[in-house]
């Protein structure tokens, strides 16, 4: 990949003064201001400094992250004996005394100068700096035009350039300045239409995209200034969205280069991720949580293990073999458009180490998609002594399977723990017991504890099995004596609940009950559920389909959701209600991809309606 940046190169010169009082003006709020006024007086600097700034901050931002970038028309040749200086080059002075910094800018910038590049660019990105006039801005649009393939990005400090602004629809990232002194008067008309994933918010006090957001400080004066800081920020974050970074992970990453970073030497990849991992892992999870939950988008539960994929597999006589499964998996992961339906895909531990058709590994592939990988952690079910009843297997060696998937870029997990209600031969239906219920969210709890310590977001599913006779009732009372539970375990365990997600089904009666469950009721019985007994503190709910039908489970989600508002996100995360159709129509033949992806995207476009 590389870039080519549009922008004029500024040198600032910093003249540090001394500390006289007289160098400084007390306003009405008591705020000490530099005082520059020309009045015969002297001011004393006892230090001086030079460094480039404006494009050429963005140039070497995105050098040090490896990407290949180079500036429009523009040498870099500051020398002092030089007499030719670039025709894009404008001097800067900046004053520092006490703490506070004025600026000294030149009264009228030069107008920025576009020449095409020899060789086609990979994203045409148009600095902070950049002073556009209209002959410049038809040069960009000449040249966007021919190259198709070039992504145009933007950063956009106010909204007076109205050459800048008519690129505005062109744009596919834009990076937008506000700091809250811009008048809606300003706003350029061509702005209210910019879909919101294409904005990326820089402020002095934040980073935003949707609703992740990074706080940061922009205000610095050691050698860094708060308007090359907005530089170094926005060219890390396009730098680590080219890279494939998720977006949690690209605004931390330059958050971290702003507060670390000199003029002279902005931080390499390799020292940035080395500061990231060094920090607590635990300060993104709520981050993580709440992208795990935007709506409309839900998540997709593509972690059959083993033995359930072959039997997916038998019922249409498709060999279940490595390859397959791939390919299958393949399918799904490789819809077009997958990353606007759905936040996150959980994977089973054989998906996240094999390949794309691209080569890439599905984990890389899934977060250059804006897609954040999860994994399945829990290993099975298993028998308690002389019982019928289960618990689900897999505490022991947890810490280290979960330090290995963060470590190959995973980002939450899930654990489920099952509950039948059968019936015996007298016809009574027979709940699950108290002790099983206690260990099974015991259990759940001391998962949960162990993936949010290895940075993980954990998906939490207690899951009363559809398959089985008992009326919508008595769902909805075991339910919620389950759910009671296990909010009660995850309290003893201190699990962080703004960073934990619950994952449940919904409440129907059972299959095979001779009354079937209308969607209005499983939209009441549902949300009442829920909001009896899930604390508001929660990240989100994600509903599981639990073999229902696809249109079953789908009817049955949108019913939920009109039952709402809800004090947290409420989405859904199907397995079955999502791939059956896929399945059924690439019947292990690659011939029908295409149309396995089109089945795909047709239950995937009818959750999306639903919520």
């Amino acid at each position: 990949m590389n870039v080519m940046i549009v922008g004029n190169i500024l040198k600032d010169v910093y003249l540090n003064l001394d500390s006289r009082t007289e160098n400084f003006e007390i306003d009405q709020n008591n705020t000490k201001w530099l005082d520059i006024s020309f009045n015969a007086s002297e001011h004393h600097f006892f230090s001086r400094n030079s460094s480039l700034g404006g494009a050429a901050v963005s140039l070497e931002v995105l050098q040090k992250l490896g990407i290949k970038a180079f500036i429009s028309d523009s040498k870099l040749d500051f020398s002092e004996e030089k007499t030719d200086v670039n025709p894009t080059l404008a001097h800067r002075y900046i004053l520092i005394s006490d703490g506070q910094v004025s600026y000294l800018s030149p009264s009228k910038f030069k107008k920025t100068t576009f020449s095409s590049p020899s060789e086609t660019v990979d994203y045409l990105f148009i600095d902070r700096s950049a002073n556009l006039d209209s002959e410049t801005r038809s040069k960009i649009i000449a040249y966007l035009e021919l190259s198709t393939k070039t992504k145009l990005v933007l950063y956009v400090k106010n909204f007076e350039n109205d050459n800048l602004n008519k690129l505005l629809k062109r744009a596919d990232l834009i990076f937008h300045e506000n700091n809250g002194d811009v008048s809606e008067k300003l706003y350029a008309p061509e702005f209210a239409e910019i879909k919101p994933e294409k904005i990326v918010t820089i402020s002095e006090n934040k980073l935003s995209y949707l609703n992740i957001t990074e706080n940061i400080s922009i205000e610095r004066v050691d050698m860094l200034t708060h308007l090359s800081a907005y530089s170094i920020a926005a060219a890390t974050i396009l730098g680590n969205f080219i890279l494939g970074s998720s977006v949690e992970e690209s605004l931390k990453l330059a958050r971290l280069n702003v507060e670390n970073s000199r003029l002279d030497a902005v931080l390499p990849l390799e020292k940035l991720k080395s500061l990231n991992e060094n920090t607590d892992r635990s300060e993104s999870l709520e981050l993580i949580a709440a992208n795990l939950l935007l709506k409309p988008k839900g998540i997709l539960a593509a972690d059959e293990s083993g033995g359930s994929i072959k039997k997916k597999f038998e019922k249409l006589n498709i060999e279940d073999t490595p390859e397959n499964r791939r390919d299958y998996r393949n399918i799904l992961l490789s819809a077009p458009d997958l990353e606007k339906y759905v936040n996150g895909v959980i994977l089973f531990d054989e998906t996240a180490r094999q390949t794309a058709d691209n080569g890439q590994d599905f984990v890389n592939f899934l977060i250059s998609r804006r897609i954040i990988p999860g994994i399945k952690v829990d290993q099975g079910l298993e028998k308690f002594p002389d019982s019928l009843e289960t618990w689900t297997r897999g505490l022991e060696g947890l810490p280290e399977r979960l330090e290995e998937y963060h470590n190959l870029g995973l980002r939450f997990a899930k654990w489920r723990a099952a509950f039948e209600l059968k019936i015996n031969t007298s016809g009574q239906i027979l709940t699950p017991t108290d002790e099983a219920i206690n260990e099974n969210c015991r259990i759940l709890a001391e998962y949960t504890k162990a993936c949010q310590s290895a940075g993980l977001v954990p998906i939490v599913e207690p899951e009363v099995v559809y398959d089985g006779y008992y009326p919508i009732e008595k769902n909805a009372e075991i339910t919620g004596k389950i759910l009671d539970t296990l909010f009660e375990k995850l309290k003893e365990y201190g699990v962080k609940l703004p960073a934990c997600i619950l994952k449940v089904n919904m409440i129907l009666a059972g299959k095979y009950f001779e009354t079937k469950s209308t969607p209005e009721e499983v939209g009441r019985s549902t949300a009442n559920i829920l909001k009896e007994h899930v604390p508001e503190t929660l990240a989100g709910v994600v509903l599981l389909s639990g073999g229902q039908t696809p249109k079953q489970a789908t009817e049955n989600l949108a019913e939920i959701i009109k039952n709402g508002p809800f004090p947290w996100p409420v989405t859904f995360s199907f397995a079955r209600a999502l791939q059956d159709p896929a399945l059924n129509a690439w019947n292990g033949d690659n011939k029908n991809a295409e149309k396995a992806k089109s089945a795909f995207l047709e239950r995937l476009i009818a959750n999306q309606k639903a919520l």
